[in-house]
């Protein structure tokens, strides 16, 4: 009979591994992986918070605790760096998202085949997980579950409908695509439950971008102290605590800075906050977006140079960012391997690369440590609890 064998960590999916490498679907650091293939819970174990955990696919690792957890996020953003060359002088502890503060969300609703159903999807799979609890969700974007499983019952036929949230300034807006009222009942119903669940918005897809349905006043994000229109499905960081980690790295590090390109803009996250000393060039793909960044330093007079741009087909060049002092990088999960190039190239004496993936992030830094640059620093956020979904802040340093 084999001896039990101990679960070392865990795999960048969250499964379990032994030190022989074996992989263990749902065991935690600490567990015993015992010969006939049953667990024995270790300390790191815990008792997942929420019942539809294992079926929903939101979350991977709520069988973990706090410790083991934030363990997971800064071996995936470390393993990463490593496994490319580059090694940080300082790995800071994971900044890591609480229960109930993820202010965005993508849900499904069905009617199809029995029960409506309302929620998540499972992992792997298209089938909707009828949602009656979520230790994830803001409780904001979790009250407006059930009124709107309520609202949906009473619709005539099948539906397959997305439904995406987002904690705004107003409130909740909501984005409803695959579905429009049906005739004046269905419109004044619709009307009705935006207006008692006092929605920031509604908006609604069907196939042919958003429209808006209700809209009682401007929808607006709070970005670096300013408020900034927020388009329809425009991009914000999953939780206030993420935003204010990543941000708050950003301006540490280019503290002093005269001149700062945040590339990736979007809305501004990282340009609106760091105009302080700054002043900064924001570029980005999305006109929605940038329209948004420009408009609002404008209103606020700050000194934010907004240009729409695709710095995929585009990248800023090099002589282009002769005189600046500072680059901060955001981009999409596929990272910016054409842009880097160029920053590399320059002579920008501090980069701030910010990625929501850090495989793509180390392909894209090696370019940077060629280069000359030197990893400085590294700050693991874990902003997506309890999934394997990981992110980082870094800072390199012209040598």
């Amino acid at each position: 009979m084999s001896e039990p064998r101990e679960i070392v960590r865990l795999a960048a999916k969250g499964d379990g591994i032994t030190a022989d490498g074996q992989h263990v679907k749902g065991a935690a650091p600490g567990d015993m992986l015992l010969a006939d293939g049953t667990l024995q819970r270790g300390s790191h174990y815990q008792q997942p918070p929420c019942r539809h955990f294992g079926k929903c696919g939101a979350c991977q690792l709520q069988h973990v605790d706090d410790a083991a957890l934030s363990d997971f996020v800064r071996g995936r953003v470390v393993h990463a760096a490593q496994s490319h060359g580059l090694e940080p002088a300082k790995v800071a502890e994971p900044a890591m998202s609480p229960p109930r503060s993820r202010r965005r969300a993508s849900l499904k609703a069905i009617n199809g085949g029995g029960r409506p159903l309302t929620g998540f999807t499972e992992g792997g799979s298209h089938r909707v997980v009828d949602m009656q609890e979520c230790p994830v969700l803001h409780p904001d974007l979790f009250a407006l579950v059930q009124p709107l499983r309520d609202y949906l019952k009473r619709l005539r036929g099948k539906y397959a409908i997305g439904i995406e949230m987002t904690k705004v300034d107003q409130g909740v807006d909501l984005g409803l695509s695959g579905f429009m009222p049906d005739g004046l009942e269905e419109t004044e119903g619709l009307l009705d439950f935006a207006r008692e669940q006092g929605l920031a918005r509604l908006t609604m897809d069907a196939g042919y971008g958003a429209e808006g349905f209700w809209e009682p006043e401007p929808v607006t994000v709070t970005l670096g102290g300013a408020p900034v229109s927020f388009p329809s499905g425009a991009f914000l960081q999953a939780t206030d605590h993420g935003e204010a980690a990543l941000v708050g790295a950003a301006r540490e590090w280019l503290s002093g800075s005269a001149r700062v390109a945040d590339l990736f803009s979007g809305l501004g996250t990282f340009a609106l906050s760091l105009v302080g000393n700054s002043q900064v060039l924001a570029a980005e793909a999305d006109a929605a977006a940038i329209n948004a960044c420009r408009a609002a330093a404008s209103r606020a007079g700050l000194p934010v140079e907004a240009s729409h741009r695709d710095l995929f087909r585009n990248p800023v060049r090099a002589e282009e960012l002769a005189g600046f002092d500072g680059v901060v990088l955001d981009p999409p999960r596929a990272g910016a391997r054409t842009q880097v190039e160029q920053v590399a190239k320059s002579e920008v004496a501090r980069v701030v690369y910010i990625s929501c993936n850090p495989s793509s992030w180390a392909r894209d830094c090696v370019q940077l440590k060629e280069a000359g640059y030197s990893l400085e620093e590294l700050r693991p956020v874990g902003q997506f609890r309890w999934s394997t979904h990981v992110e980082l802040a870094s800072l390199f340093v012209k040598g």
